[in-house]
């Protein structure tokens, strides 16, 4: 677990996790049998978006057969795909689990912490309270339009790989490549880092 937090990180807001809280999540890991590394974004741009980000972290730590392992600081970015000024500004994070759920129910959980938080789909690109999309599941590609993996734009998204590059700097897409090297190949105008945000990992 630890390695999420420490080792190469550059991002003085990305803080060593406690060894008691490292302790428990990893004794919780013994309820996961051959566990799988699925990697989630979030993204909230209606209501009270920090707090948002965090109910959808408490609720995944909360799914029978996950368990969040790492997440990553907190980044405020310009709506994508919309004019300019036509949104409010999205808080987005990273989040990495552990999850015995195959792809398809891991994906079902993710619909249900957006309904619970009252996403309405009315408009691709159109604001919400809540998104959470799944990233990477494992080495797992699949063009299954119902959960296309890896995310098939993700890739191309800073407001995705700025935060998971603060977390996991080894960070690797499935067909694409280091997130490292697609971070500095997109451009990162209006991806700010948030120092005075924080998300807690579920103890």
């Amino acid at each position: 677990m630890t390695a999420f937090f420490t080792g190469g990180q550059s991002d003085p807001t990305v803080q060593p996790v406690p060894a008691s809280v490292v302790e428990r999540v990893d004794a919780a890991d013994t309820t996961l049998q051959n566990p799988r590394r699925a990697v989630i974004s979030l993204g909230s741009n209606l209501g009270n978006r920090l707090e948002t980000l965090q109910g959808a972290v408490d609720a995944l730590e909360d799914t029978p057969g996950v368990r969040v392992k790492g997440v990553s600081p907190v980044y405020e970015t310009e709506p994508w795909g919309v004019e300019p000024g036509s949104q409010p500004t999205y808080f987005n994070a990273v989040v990495v689990v552990k999850t015995t759920l195959p792809p398809s129910s891991l994906l079902e959980r993710a619909h249900a912490i957006e309904e619970a938080f009252h996403r309405v789909r009315e408009e691709r690109w159109g604001a919400r309270t809540l998104d959470v999309d799944i990233v990477t599941y494992a080495d797992a590609v699949s063009d299954d339009p119902a959960l296309t993996l890896p995310h098939p734009r993700a890739h191309e998204r800073a407001f995705v790989l700025a935060p998971w590059h603060d977390l996991d700097a080894e960070a690797r897409i499935p067909g694409r490549g280091p997130v490292a090297d697609l971070l500095a190949a997109v451009p990162r105008h209006g991806v700010t880092p948030r120092a005075d945000l924080e998300l807690r990992l579920p103890e």
